[in-house]
């Protein structure tokens, strides 16, 4: 954006790693809801396409805002006139330092992960969020225990209902990404009363993947898919859902051995790692894969200058993305916005956001540069979010999970069971929010809903009902 926008200027990236992640394919779907692959590209192509930017191949060791200089771990010291952080975050982990504990954040991380499960009988996957719901649907091969602190699946995104929707998803076949495979047969083990859920399927063909990526920066919103993710045994699905805990304790096989608890040791079997829940539960795995959410990278640029941090540990930023700090603004996972926000849009850690973010964050610098007025991005007027979970299309709009609402709201939800998941929020009789899960084509006219603030109440549950074309009736 800095780059076309002010072709005068001199305008420099400074990345660790030799590769940018490169927005492809993009599609804008709706008026705020857009679509788009990230693949990471050599930094040579940027360089070619803008003449004006320099790329540097270095970690920031230091920030100093006072004297407007940067320096680089590799000893080189860069001055700026504005400067814009997009460090992104990483892992919100379990424990430090434990070397059978893996966050999934960057390639470098997915790539191993895909040794490590190559090798596994079983994992441990803990977590509620996107990297959760994916690594559970995709790995193949190797038994998953997933530990969910919530009554339900996906409670990042979904509602109780729509979880049950997505649920027989971990018992059903998986759409082949590649050549044609035997398919497999399916059993359903019962779980006992307040248990846990086990899905199971057995498989004697191999599972299909396009060869890990390099390393780079954070992952795309699709990394999976050029990944195989498949263990060692000939088990295609076994996930045992383990809700409402959280880890009490991770140990060691020594350790296990050392402890008295030579019953424990019997039942569980053994393995390199134990992970012990608050359910009273123990599980023995060859490793725990921590899906718990992120932290924003704000290191190294807190230690000599005075950024207001957020509450969540984010750099704080004003409507024009700019930090407390003269001149230095930030985008992404890294910032928290601090505005006056739209009552139809909240922050999330996602791509389509640190896309967005940056985006507007390149145009008030140039903005500012130029001495030229620059007003809110409309983006930011209407939280929305294309993704894919359990092979099903999601939109979520708005105050999709009534989040900030008080109890006067209303739900209304449609479902047929395999096809379609549809969920309205209301308040007041006007749509504030909506889940779609499947191929509803609903999501251009619930958005013009949405942003219209069309009093609904005349229409009542007939809104949803699959017999009226709701597309043409309020187009």
């Amino acid at each position: 954006m800095l780059s076309s926008q002010i072709p005068s200027a001199d305008v420099a990236l400074i990345t660790a790693g030799p590769h940018i992640k490169a927005v492809t394919n993009y599609k804008q779907v709706s008026r705020t809801l857009e679509e788009f692959d990230v693949e990471e590209q050599p930094s040579s192509v940027l360089e070619e396409k803008f003449p004006n930017l320099t790329i540097i191949h270095s970690a920031v060791k230091s920030l100093h805002t006072k004297s407007h200089c940067v320096e680089t771990a590799d000893g080189r010291v860069f001055g700026y006139k504005k400067l814009c952080i997009c460090s992104g975050a990483r892992p919100k982990l379990l424990t430090q330092d434990n070397p059978y504990m893996l966050g999934i954040r960057d390639t470098d991380s997915a790539q191993e992960f895909q040794k490590r499960l190559s090798k596994a009988k079983r994992i441990v996957i803990v977590g509620n969020g996107g990297i959760a719901l994916e690594l559970v649907y995709e790995v193949e091969g190797c038994e998953v225990i997933w530990a969910v602190k919530d009554k339900a699946i996906g409670n990042t995104f979904f509602d109780a209902g729509a979880a049950q929707f997505l649920i027989p998803s971990l018992e059903a076949d998986k759409p082949q990404a590649a050549a044609p495979c035997k398919r497999p047969r399916f059993t359903t083990e019962e779980a006992a009363p307040g248990g846990s859920h086990i899905f199971t399927a057995d498989r004697s063909s191999q599972a299909y993947g396009h060869g890990p990526t390099d390393s780079g920066s954070a992952l795309g919103p699709d990394w999976h898919e050029g990944i195989a993710l498949r263990g060692a045994e000939q088990v295609s699905h076994r996930v045992s859902v383990e809700y409402q805990c959280e880890v009490e304790k991770i140990f060691t096989c020594e350790e296990l051995h050392k402890s008295p608890e030579q019953t424990l040791r019997t039942e569980c079997g053994d393995w390199p790692v134990y992970v012990r829940l608050t359910n009273a539960q123990t599980f023995g795995c060859d490793f725990v894969v921590s899906a718990t959410g992120v932290v924003p990278n704000t290191e190294p640029f807190l230690q000599g200058n005075t950024f207001v941090v957020a509450d969540d540990g984010g750099l704080q930023v004003d409507d024009h993305m700019m930090t407390s700090e003269a001149d230095v603004y930030a985008a992404g996972d890294v910032c928290t916005a601090c505005w006056e926000q739209s009552p139809l849009w909240q922050q999330m850690r996602l791509w389509t956001q640190a896309r967005q973010m940056g985006w507007y964050a390149g145009r008030c610098m140039a903005a500012h540069i130029l001495s030229e007025p620059v007003e809110l991005d409309f983006c930011f007027e209407l939280f929305s979010h294309i993704t894919k979970f359990f092979n099903y299309k999601v939109v979520l709009l708005g105050k999709f999970n009534s989040q900030g609402l008080g109890p006067d709201h209303e739900l209304l939800v449609r479902c047929t069971k395999g096809q379609e998941y549809v969920k309205v929020v209301l308040s007041g009789g006007r749509m504030v929010g909506a889940v779609l899960i499947g191929e509803t084509d609903l999501e251009e006219t619930f958005e013009n809903l949405i942003l219209n603030q069309m009093d609904l109440t005349p229409y009542g549950e007939e809104l949803l009902n699959p017999d009226i074309d709701i597309e043409d009736y309020f187009d």
